[in-house]
């Protein structure tokens, strides 16, 4: 893309090619809070895979609340790389290469998801694949390689039909279609993988939905480039209006959210039928995730959205590390689920806790969860842990920026 051409799309063309710091802090704002979810799934009291933290006749609202904003993590990841590649598209990368690179760094993703990652979840063999957001993230490249060859509001609607419209196919299940039931649980249902009769993995995130909240990122990247007083009222005004379709859809429950839908538990599941307000806001808040509704998408990025102008104002330390880690956040990825598990394991051992259901931890949670029986800390030394893995992961998340700020190796560009 031309300066000019740049220029007569409403781009502010002396912003494309520098880093939008607003960009880098809100990653690093989502990653320190997905970091603070899974340290809660390895630390807390009997394991944190075990439990439903959102269920409010067994949470509290402290622990609620941090499960709850950790819902803001994934939708903001998913939406930034479709973003970033509309970004690179901005800066002048031809079609056909920023196409062949999102296709192979999306295989790339899912190789690591499926490999290093799975296995430090689990740390045994065999372990179970373990197909989270970077899986997600991975096939939404592998899709968006295929749209950036359409015009960008082509990828906008494509996008939003997605996010909007997969709530109708809610009534397909997977078990009802025989040899197709398992691509089925690839695209839309997600849930247990079994091949042979014999599981092989959790496919939490299917592909389907995730798609198009990477491609709405990728429609909406004109934004991010625009001036940004501009850009700062455009994205909180949507952030709001997304907001105000969730109160709508959410109080008359007519749609985007399939735990209404039908089925001996809509009832109980009704946030009218609660009988206290605490338990009526807690289950009016709790909107399904896995896969993503429609309500989910309006609640989470909406929030984002509307938190967007306050990024401009962190300054100081808490504004240079939250830019450090959301400018290598695969990195801190990677080496945070193996931080996390390990400090697990050593601060159980430490106290004299069982360790045993630690390794091979993922098939123990769903097989065996009496390993986890008087394992595990209360919530404020989870967000003890939490404050550590930060401090111990910042020292190499700072070295490899500046590793990423100094050279322009290719491989780079993967990791």
């Amino acid at each position: 893309m031309t300066s000019s051409a740049a220029a007569s799309a409403g781009i502010a063309v002396g912003g494309v090619n520098s880093r939008i710091s607003e960009i880098d802090m809100l990653r690093g704002l989502v990653i320190v809070l997905m970091a603070l979810d899974h340290v809660r799934d390895y630390f807390f009291t009997g394991g944190g895979l075990g439990g439903n933290p959102l269920d409010p006749n067994t949470t509290t609202k402290w622990l609620y609340t941090t499960r709850w904003i950790t819902h803001l993590c994934a939708p903001t990841f998913v939406f930034l790389s479709g973003v970033s590649a509309y970004l690179q598209f901005a800066k002048g990368k031809a079609t056909p290469s920023l196409s062949r690179f999102l296709f192979t760094r999306g295989l790339w993703l899912i190789f690591l998801e499926l490999t290093v990652l799975s296995f430090g979840w689990s740390f045994g063999f065999p372990y179970l694949f373990f197909m989270q957001v970077i899986w997600a993230i991975g096939w939404s490249m592998i899709a968006l390689a295929a749209l950036v060859w359409l015009p960008r509001l082509a990828v906008l609607a494509i996008g939003v039909l997605i996010i909007a419209g997969h709530n109708l196919l809610d009534p397909i299940n997977a078990a009802d279609l025989g040899s197709l039931s398992l691509l089925w649980t690839f695209l839309h249902d997600g849930g247990p993988v079994f091949i042979g009769g014999q599981p092989v993995g959790l496919l939490g995130y299917p592909v389907l939905p995730w798609i198009g909240v990477a491609a709405f990122g990728y429609g909406l990247g004109a934004l991010f480039v625009q001036p940004a007083e501009k850009r700062d009222r455009t994205v909180c005004l949507l952030g709001l209006a997304m907001l105000a379709l969730f109160v709508v859809l959410r109080s008359t429950m007519i749609y985007g959210d399939p735990i209404f839908a039908t089925g001996p538990e809509a009832v109980a599941l009704d946030w009218r039928e609660q009988e206290t307000l605490r338990a009526a806001i807690m289950v009016f808040l709790d909107v399904q995730k896995y896969p993503p509704s429609l309500q989910f998408v309006l609640v989470t990025l909406g929030i984002v959205f509307a938190i967007w102008p306050l990024l401009s104002w962190l300054r100081g330390p808490v504004g240079s590390l939250l830019n450090t880690f959301g400018a290598v956040p695969f990195f801190f990825y990677v080496l945070h689920i193996y931080l996390v598990h390990a400090l697990a394991i050593a601060a159980n051992a430490a106290v004299g806790n069982p360790i045993g259901g630690y390794f091979d931890y993922l098939i123990n949670v769903f097989t065996a969860p009496e390993k986890f029986e008087g394992v595990g800390f209360s919530l404020p030394w989870v967000y003890v842990a939490w404050v550590v893995v930060l401090a111990l992961l910042y020292p190499a998340c700072r070295w490899w920026q500046g590793v990423k700020a100094r050279r322009r190796d290719w491989w780079l560009s993967y990791l």
